[in-house]
C-alpha cells in the first residue's frame, strides 16, 4: 500500500513512516520542515520504500503532483506545529496550517479515493470539566486565549474532516492524540518531559510552570504510533470515529519531575513559576473506545519508556554542545 504521512520528519511522523515502512509499505512523508527536521528521517532515505516531499500543505498540490506520486491508499495528517513554544511565535501559520492546510490535505485525499486520519489533540477538549476525558465530551476551550491557535485550529480540523466523510464519503478517522513522548522530540520544544530531560542533564533547575498539581498522561511513541495504524485500519464501521490515542496513567506535574530527575540521575532542585495561562489543570484519557473496539492500549510504562528515552536526549545533547549548538530552554 501507498500511504502519504503529512509532517512525516517530525517526533511522531518519523516514527510512524519507520513503522508503517517495517510493515512493508511504500511511504511518501510530506514536510517543509517548519518544525521537522531531517535528521529525523536520514536513516529512511535509503529506503527503496521510502520517498521524501518538500512541500508546504497551505499551497495546494498540483495535478502534476498528483501524477507523479501515483496512487496513494491512505493519508496519515499529522503536519502541524504542537509545541506550546510555537502558540506565541507561529499563531497564524498554525491557524493557518490546521485550517487552509488540512483542507488542501483532505482534498487530495478524496482526488485519490484514499483512507485518511488526522491527528487532532487533547488540547480539542481544552481546560476540561469531565474527567477523564471521552470522545462524546465537546470540551472547555478559550477561543482567544494564547493556545486558540492550537486548540482551535485543531478542532476546526475535526469539523473539515467531518464535513468531508459525510458530504463527500472520505474514508475518514479522527484521533485527539494525548501527551506523547520518545527518542527525536526537540529538546527545546517546551513541553514538560523533554524540559525536564534537558534541564536534569544539564543540571539546571527543573521548571515547574504552578504549583505542580496539574496533571497529563505520557505515552510512549511505539504505543502511540500502533493506536494510529489500528484506527487507520480499523474495520469499515469505524469511519467518522473519533478516538482518543494515550495513556491513561495520570500524573502529576510535580511527580514527573522527580521520576524524570531519578531517571537521569541528575541532583538538580525543582524551581516553581507562576502558573501559565489556560493552562489544564487535569488531562487524563479514556480509551475504553479504542480498547473495545480495536483491542489497543499502551504497553510501555513511564520508567520503561524513560529508559528508552533520555539516552537518547543524553546523546543528542552531547553531540550539541560539541558543535556549540546548545540554547537555553
Amino acid at each position: 500500500m501507498r500511504i502519504v504521512v503529512t509532517g512525516g520528519a517530525g517526533f511522531i511522523g518519523s516514527h510512524l513512516c519507520e513503522a508503517l515502512l517495517g510493515q512493508g509499505h511504500e511511504v511518501v512523508a510530506v514536510d517543509n520542515f517548519l518544525t521537522g527536521s531531517k535528521a529525523n528521517i536520514a536513516h529512511l532515505l535509503d529506503n527503496p520504500g521510502f520517498r521524501l516531499v518538500e512541500h508546504d500543505i497551505t499551497v495546494p498540490v498540483s495535478q502534476e503532483w498528483h501524477s507523479m506520486l501515483g496512487e496513494v491508499e491512505a493519508v496519515f495528517h499529522l503536519a502541524s506545529p504542537a509545541s506550546p513554544a510555537d502558540f506565541s511565535t507561529m499563531p497564524l501559520q498554525i491557524a493557518v496550517i490546521n485550517s487552509q492546510g488540512t483542507l488542501n490535505v483532505l482534498e487530495w485525499a478524496r482526488l485519490h479515493k484514499a483512507r485518511f486520519l488526522i491527528t487532532s489533540t487533547s488540547e480539542a477538549y481544552g481546560d476540561p470539566e469531565v474527567h477523564p476525558q471521552g470522545e462524546e465530551y465537546r470540551g472547555n476551550v478559550s477561543t482567544t486565549g494564547p493556545r486558540a491557535c492550537y486548540d482551535e485550529g485543531k478542532r476546526f480540523g475535526e469539523t473539515l474532516t467531518s464535513i468531508y466523510i459525510n458530504e463527500y464519503g472520505l474514508d475518514g478517522r479522527i484521533v485527539r492524540i494525548f501527551n506523547t513522548y520518545g527518542p527525536r522530540m526537540n529538546p527545546f520544544d517546551g513541553r514538560s518531559v523533554p524540559n525536564f530531560i534537558t534541564q536534569a542533564l544539564s543540571g539546571k533547575p527543573l521548571t515547574i510552570y504552578g504549583d505542580g498539581t496539574q496533571t497529563r498522561s505520557y505515552c510512549y511513541v511505539s504505543d502511540m504510533v500502533a493506536g494510529l495504524i489500528a484506527v487507520m485500519f480499523a474495520p469499515p464501521e469505524t469511519r467518522g470515529a473519533v478516538f482518543n490515542v494515550g495513556n491513561p496513567d495520570e500524573r502529576e506535574i510535580r511527580n514527573l519531575a522527580e521520576v524524570i530527575r531519578q531517571a537521569c540521575n541528575s541532583t538538580s532542585e525543582i524551581e516553581y513559576r507562576p502558573a501559565l495561562q489556560d493552562d489544564p489543570a487535569r488531562r487524563c484519557p479514556n480509551i475504553t473506545r479504542i480498547n473495545t473496539l480495536l483491542g489497543w492500549q499502551p504497553t510501555v510504562s513511564l520508567n520503561e519508556g524513560l529508559g528508552l528515552t533520555v539516552p537518547w536526549f543524553r546523546e543528542k545533547l552531547g553531540a550539541m554542545q560539541q558543535t556549540h549548538k546548545v540554547e537555553e530552554p
